[in-house]
């Protein structure tokens, strides 16, 4: 238990890229919260992503698998949970096509017993909170003023990939009401993730949001991802792999951007509503690398050529490969007032010296 009166929130998958550049902001911006981190470790888990938290009184580490009811409902019950935000995912693309079972198993059972388990330690019956979770928590909350209280809330975090791909027509945007198609073992297991959120919320009454966010890059993010690839591949003078012709599109979203967007939806966001969270900063691949390479030569030149840009290198394109994903926020910026504060060209120089620290250049 923490030593204080504190409202205690679970968090899912946070020793992930996005879930541990969340953690520390949340922790500063919201000191009355004690914040529970459940996290299995697997390959793009570490716990040295969230080595300033360690110390935190209001921060606890626990390993182990959200698929693991008992391990829940104790965490539950220990600690008195009164929100969740679930990050947790298999999210590796590649590695859903090689070995689709154990997406289906986090993604969507895990997904389960997570919003299964906090239904019925919050609630009596359909759309009947217990009376604990009710008016009287309402009543009692020591939250912030201008923080929006309601009945304890599960925030989903999924993705732009459930929605399929788009034309190559720079007007033709994922919105909130463009239908599932998702193409990947992953993205489907993430719209099925999605739609148990759903049916909780229509069939049980549960306070649930989802967010569906475009391609996150900046600090943190695994080394297997492209950006993350790019930067390492050039510094160790290695060919630098692009999928197919390059021209693969994605919108681009700086993950701080994304961790105020995900705080503003769980605080202010109508209950059963889905928010898109995008940069607004669409990129083909190529563009992504000739970006890095130019700041990479103006920043570390190499010994051995004229430009990293030399080492790029053309591959076989990876099964499935969607041609364009860009997300529409406008109902997130209109009727919540987020605004994404970096754009590719500044994000971008943030992660490459992020990552230049990283490896002590």
């Amino acid at each position: 238990m923490f030593n204080n009166k504190n409202k205690t929130i679970l968090l899912t998958g946070t020793a992930g890229f996005i879930g541990s550049n969340f953690v520390p902001y949340f922790l500063n911006k919201y000191p009355d919260y004690n914040l529970i981190n459940l996290d299995l470790l697997t390959y793009a888990g570490t716990l040295d992503n969230l080595k300033e938290c360690e110390n935190n009184p209001r921060y606890k580490f626990i390993k182990g698998d959200i698929c693991n009811r008992e391990l829940v409902e104790f965490i539950f019950n220990e600690y008195d949970i009164q929100g969740v935000i679930h990050f947790a995912a298999e999210s590796h693309v590649d590695n859903s096509i090689k070995n689709p079972g154990v997406f289906v198993q986090t993604n969507v059972n895990g997904t389960f017993t997570l919003i299964d388990v906090a239904y019925k330690y919050w609630m009596e019956k359909p759309f009947t909170y217990k009376k604990r979770y009710g008016n009287e928590a309402l009543a009692s909350s020591s939250l912030k003023d201008d923080t929006k209280v309601s009945f304890p809330r599960f925030h989903h975090i999924s993705t732009d990939e459930v929605y399929g791909t788009l034309s190559l027509d720079p007007n033709d945007l994922f919105t909130e009401k463009t239908p599932y198609a998702p193409n990947s073992p992953y993205s489907a297991s993430k719209a099925s993730s999605d739609m148990i959120i759903r049916a909780y919320n229509e069939t049980y009454g549960l306070n649930t949001v989802i967010t569906n966010c475009s391609n996150n890059y900046g600090p943190k993010q695994h080394d297997e991802k492209l950006i993350p690839t790019i930067i390492r591949k050039a510094l160790n003078n290695e060919a630098i792999p692009i999928y197919g012709d390059g021209k693969n599109i994605r919108d681009w979203l700086y993950v701080l951007d994304h961790c105020k967007g995900i705080d503003l939806v769980y605080h202010t966001g109508k209950t059963a509503n889905t928010y898109n969270i995008g940069g607004r900063n669409e990129r083909t691949n190529l563009q992504i690398v000739d970006a890095i390479c130019s700041i990479l030569d103006e920043k570390v030149p190499s010994k051995t050529l004229t430009s990293y840009k030399e080492l790029i290198t053309f591959v076989e394109d990876r099964a499935g490969h969607d041609r364009r994903y860009a997300i529409d926020a406008t109902k997130l910026e209109n009727e919540l007032g987020w605004k994404a504060n970096e754009n590719f060209d500044s994000g971008i120089v943030l992660t490459v010296d992020w990552y230049l620290g990283k490896y002590n250049i």
